[in-house]
């Protein structure tokens, strides 16, 4: 008789525990925590090369829409696939490449968002000499969002890019670098594009503002005026106010000498004087 009326009490107990651990708000906010949802790597039928998927949030009943941070090594890229209500990709570091079936390869960027239209068949990926990164949103019908195709060849990877903005519009851009150096070293304005503007300088562990004061204070360091003149217009850009920029001149007096301080006080004048 003692042991049934124990075992009667400790079921109430765990029925008790297990009720006061249920969720009382159904409609309360939740927050995943960044770092709490294991990775794993993009499944090797439908990547080709070295691919991670971190998990976002998962589509809720009502709602049909589910996120994932994805990152690309360079090289690396999905197949083709459809999407039957289409995707949306938020660049978030690093140079990538999209292209739907029939359409030149394009050059997506850190801070892009790409939307694809549902039945679309579409390849995205990272650039051949640089990693990318991108959220992708999509959305479920009857639980299913994409159907998988072949791979995408090399071939087809290694088609020629359109120009970042080209259109039929006049008033399109041509590459950052073409300018300066475009014309007489194309290879080097791609690697100055792709490389040190499309990877280095996206890459998250510095700022763009951090990685601004960096770089003026290496070329003042070097005396460097030609780059320093168009590297001092990029901070201003970047968030670097006149007076901090100044600052550095002034502390880099005494590391890197009188002459190179006072060459770059002249030019820093020049750039300011144009604002």
């Amino acid at each position: 008789m003692r042991i049934s009326a124990a075992i009667a009490i400790s079921l109430c107990t765990l029925a008790s525990s297990a009720q006061s651990q249920t969720p009382k708000d159904e409609g309360a906010i939740r927050i995943m925590r960044s770092g709490s949802q294991p990775s794993r790597q993009g499944p090797a039928e439908n990547f080709t090369g070295s691919v991670r998927v971190d998990p976002l949030f998962q589509a809720n009943a009502p709602a049909r829409a589910s996120g994932s941070l994805v990152t690309f090594e360079s090289g690396t890229r999905t197949a083709w696939h459809t999407h039957l209500l289409g995707q949306i990709l938020i660049v978030t570091a690093g140079t990538g490449r999209v292209q739907r079936w029939g359409d030149p390869v394009e050059e997506i960027r850190q801070g892009d968002v790409v939307w694809i239209p549902p039945g679309q068949k579409h390849w995205h990926g990272a650039a051949p000499n640089s990693s990318m990164a991108h959220i992708a949103i999509v959305e479920q019908l009857d639980g299913k969002a994409v159907d998988w195709m072949e791979k995408v060849s090399d071939a087809q990877y290694s088609e020629p890019v359109r120009a970042q903005g080209a259109s039929s519009d006049a008033s399109a851009k041509p590459r950052p670098s073409q300018g300066p150096i475009g014309d007489l070293a194309p290879k080097l304005a791609e690697l100055t594009d792709d490389v040190l503007y499309g990877d280095v300088w996206e890459r998250p562990e510095l700022s763009k503002r951090d990685r601004s004061l960096v770089t003026v204070a290496a070329l003042i360091a070097l005396n460097r005026p030609e780059q320093l003149r168009s590297h001092l217009i990029k901070a201003r850009e970047n968030g670097v106010t006149q007076e901090e920029l100044t600052e550095t001149i002034t502390h880099l007096a005494f590391y890197c000498g009188w002459p190179n301080a006072v060459n770059a006080v002249n030019v820093a004048k020049e750039v300011f004087d144009k604002k």
